[in-house]
């Protein structure tokens, strides 16, 4: 999830470890501890994309990191404080579930988190996007109204459980939404007599009202739209040739093989003005237009002392017409 939403989370389960005893420095440290583990963006400074793009949400957001940090930021705290705010024990606590419950959020979006660590498969359970402000600002509302009640009162205490409360709940609601789309989905390719060997399905950006699915079938990918909101559950599937013939002896490449296990092997290969892309279609097209075809994560493959990629920049000009379209579609249709 975005920053702001780990801080609030970090803040909020700090304030239920810690808060009766030490107030709002327990919202202040489960912010900072909240927000640690996605210092691993840093690697952006100096590493390449794919590289960058491997390492985020692996080590950092794993239970071994929460484990072998907790104690000592808990330390640090404790040493910064003294004995009169709280025990080591107890900032270790607050240290452990504001970095622990990060990657537990974060395991609902499309990325992947490397939750077991140092396993190399990333848990994704898709049912939200990195940035939804339903799930985000009822519970910040009802945080920064728990800071401003008095340490270990009940109103305090309440309010910040209806802050987690409702946050979870609005969490679970989009995990009904994700199963009730995907039987749409699978209903439509059935009726449509579409040959498919798997569904992944998705939220689109800022809402959990319009879904997306990517349909993986024998030559292309298929990718489709539906909203809850349609009052038609008819779906029309845009076809997406996977093109990986295009690699040529390319297919064996180091890069490559990095390349598809990042991906998921959700991929096309796309040749334009004799460049050769790979599109990653886990985070799907940069607009909802039928007739866009630019992906939100594409790599230029290109030789320079050997294979490298280079991650297609984005167009930020384009955002505001790409989002009035993309919330006039979640009106349905």
């Amino acid at each position: 999830m975005d920053s702001l939403t780990q801080i609030i989370l970090g803040a909020a389960v700090g304030e239920a470890v810690l808060g009766k005893k030490v107030g709002n420095k327990a919202i202040l440290w489960g912010a900072v501890a909240g927000t640690i583990p996605d210092l691993d963006v840093l690697c952006t400074l100096f590493l390449d994309s794919v590289t960058s793009n491997e390492v985020h949400r692996g080590f950092s957001h794993s239970i071994v990191f929460s484990l072998l940090f907790a104690p000592l930021l808990g330390w640090l705290v404790y040493r910064l404080h003294g004995k009169k705010e709280s025990s080591w024990k107890g900032w270790t606590k607050l240290m452990f579930w504001s970095l622990f419950t990060h990657p537990l959020l974060d395991l609902h979006t499309t990325w992947g988190t490397q939750l077991l660590w140092p396993l190399e498969y990333k848990i994704s359970f898709k049912n939200i996007f990195v940035v939804d402000p339903l799930y985000t600002l009822p519970f910040l509302f009802l945080l920064l109204l728990a800071s401003f009640q008095r340490r270990g009162t009940v109103k305090r205490a309440k309010l910040n459980h209806w802050g987690l409360g409702v946050s979870s709940a609005y969490m679970i609601l989009t995990l009904i939404f994700k199963w009730m789309t995907f039987g749409v989905f699978e209903e439509n390719l059935r009726a449509q007599q579409i040959e498919f060997s798997e569904i992944e399905t998705k939220p689109t950006p800022l809402n959990s009202i319009l879904w997306s699915a990517n349909v993986d079938t024998e030559d292309a990918y298929l990718i489709g739209y539906y909203s809850l909101l349609d009052t038609t559950k008819e779906i029309s599937f845009l076809r997406v040739p996977k093109n990986h013939d295009l690699l040529g002896d390319l297919k064996d490449e180091p890069l490559i093989h990095r390349l598809i296990k990042l991906s998921n092997g959700w991929y096309t290969i796309e040749k334009k003005d004799e460049k050769l892309y790979f599109n990653d279609l886990r985070f799907g097209l940069m607009g909802i237009s039928p007739q866009e075809r630019r992906f939100v994560f594409s790599y230029q493959l290109l030789y320079d002392n050997g294979l490298i990629a280079i991650e297609t920049p984005k167009n930020t000009s384009e955002l505001g017409p790409q989002l009035k379209a993309l919330f006039q579609r979640v009106k349905g249709i």
